[in-house]
Parts: C-alpha cells; structure tokens; sequence
C-alpha cells in the first residue's frame, strides 16, 4: 500500500511539474511533436515500400526441370524434399503441358503459329519438361535455394533469371534496411531533443532538487517525477502526429484508390494504421521517459 501511495504521488507531482513549467513542457513536447511527425510520415513511406519489395520479391521464383522420364512417385519425393529446405514458401508442379500452355500463352503472338505450334508438340511430341516452381520466404535465401535444389537426383538443371536477379533482390533488401535506418536515426534525434529540454528545465529546478537531498531523498525519489513528466511530455507529443498519420493515410488511400502513381501498391488503412499509431505513441513514451532519464541522472551525479 505504501509503494502504491508513492507511485500515486510520484504521478501527481509529474502532473504538476508539467503544470508548473508549462512552457518548458511545451517546447519540450513540440520537439517530440516534429520529429515524431517526421518518424510518422517516413514510417508509412518505408513500410508501403517494404510492402512493395516484399510482394516483388516474393513474385521471383526459381524454375527446376525435372529429368524426362521421372516418375510421379519420384517426383513428389522430390517435391517434399525441396519444401523441406530453408527458406523455401511453397512449390508448384507444372508438368509439360501446362509448360506447354503457359509457353503459348506467354509468348505466342500469331494465331495460326501458335495453333500449329500447339498441334504439332502435344503428347510424346513435347519438348519441355516436367517443372517445379519454387517461390522463397525471403528472396535474399534464393540462391542458397537454388544451389541445394541444382545437387539433386532428378533435377535437370535450375533456372533463375540470371545474376540480375540477385542484384534487384540486394536493392530491395538495401531498401528496407536503409529505411529503418533512418527511422531509428529520427528516433535518436527526439530523443536528444527532449533532453537538452528537459536538461535545461531540471537546471532551472536545482534549488527544488537540493532541498529534497537535503531532506534525505534518495536519487530514486528525486528522479520518479521527471521520469513522468518525461511520460506525460512524450505521450503529449505524440498526439498531432497520430491524429495527421491517421487521417492523412486514410484520405490518401481513399483518393489514390490504394494505388499511388499508378505502381506503388498501398497497404489497407485498416489494421496497418492502427498499428502505425501505437508505435508512435510507444515512441513518444520512450523518448520522453529517455530523454527524461539521461538528463535528470547527468544532473543527479555532477551534484552529488
């Protein structure tokens, strides 16, 4: 009961810290407010194209020629063995006639050729191959894929795009990083922000600091209420760029149709946005509480 009462207390002098230095508090939250605006709108932008990458990625997929002649048995054998493999999402067997059609519909252009084409190498007469198509889990693990399934009895060879394709599956991994790289580093600068804020309002209550260690309040009790002021300013902050991320989203994917410039396709509003809001409140509380922390605990060893 009592460690309820100090928690109560420790959140009511937050409270009435921010109240007391209110224009502090204020600046304080502004900083957290514009770059967490910033983190906000950069979010979107890197998870719509981590989204775009993802299903590009995922549309790349390895084609194995299975030996003529193999049969069924084997080749489901074979079927399990490369599902089996790490990194491997799924495989699709085509045998060859549906490669046969696929080839037809893919790349003929005269009817009359095609129709002859298709009459001519139907049945004992087709040339392709039975075919597994095997789609990653991250493309990044293809080629590791593609080696394993190349060593197998029974595969003629594997087929997958050329060095090219690996060069497109390293940008759009680069991608993803680089955008979470910058949101970290957007991250990093609110949390500088709000502590030379709040550095400077704990400089301005030194004498209000000296009188509880004077009292014998352990560094623990001094530092509680700063802590939730930093809270209180965090979460504060954090509100306008909610509000803007979450209207603003909504009324893009409404007037775009959730096809932005024709290419780009947005993820739904619904849960993705809900999701985006949490995680600036959940940023807004640890910046402030960070910021909060370094600060008052810089102040509490320089006087000690």
């Amino acid at each position: 009961m009592k460690y309820f009462r100090r928690f109560c207390r420790h959140i009511r002098e937050g409270f009435v810290g921010v109240k007391r230095h209110f224009g502090m508090a204020f600046s304080a939250s502004s900083a957290v407010t514009i770059t967490l605006l910033l983190v906000g709108v950069f979010t979107v932008f890197a998870a719509n194209m981590a989204y775009l990458t993802k299903e590009i990625e995922q549309s790349i997929s390895l084609v194995a020629l299975i030996d003529y002649g193999t049969d069924a048995g084997r080749i489901t054998a074979l079927k399990n063995d490369i599902e089996a493999i790490e990194g491997v999402d799924h495989v699709v067997f085509r045998d060859k006639e549906e490669e046969l059609d696929f080839y037809i519909q893919e790349y003929g252009k005269d009817e009359s050729s095609l129709a002859e084409f298709s009459e001519n190498y139907r049945g004992e007469d087709n040339p392709f191959h039975d075919t597994f198509i095997i789609y990653a889990v991250d493309g990044i693990d293809m080629e590791n894929i593609k080696n394993t399934v190349a060593g197998m009895s029974g595969i003629s060879s594997v087929q997958d795009g050329g060095s090219n394709t690996y060069v497109l599956i390293n940008i759009l991994h680069t991608t993803r990083y680089a955008g979470g790289i910058i949101i970290l580093a957007l991250i990093a600068l609110a949390v500088y922000l709000i502590y030379n804020t709040i550095k400077i309002t704990i400089a301005t209550r030194k004498d209000e600091i000296w009188i509880m260690r004077n009292v014998g309040a352990k560094n623990g009790y001094i530092r509680a209420p700063f802590l939730v002021e930093g809270i209180i300013i965090g979460i504060f902050g954090s509100l306008l760029p909610i509000a803007v991320i979450v209207y603003g989203y909504h009324r893009l994917y409404e007037m775009t149709g959730g096809v932005l410039a024709g290419v780009i396709q947005l993820i739904p509003p619904m849960p993705f946005i809900v999701y985006v809001a949490l995680i600036l409140l959940a940023i807004g509380i640890f910046v402030g509480f960070m910021g909060s922390y370094i600060s008052v605990c810089k102040f509490l060893r320089l006087t000690r």
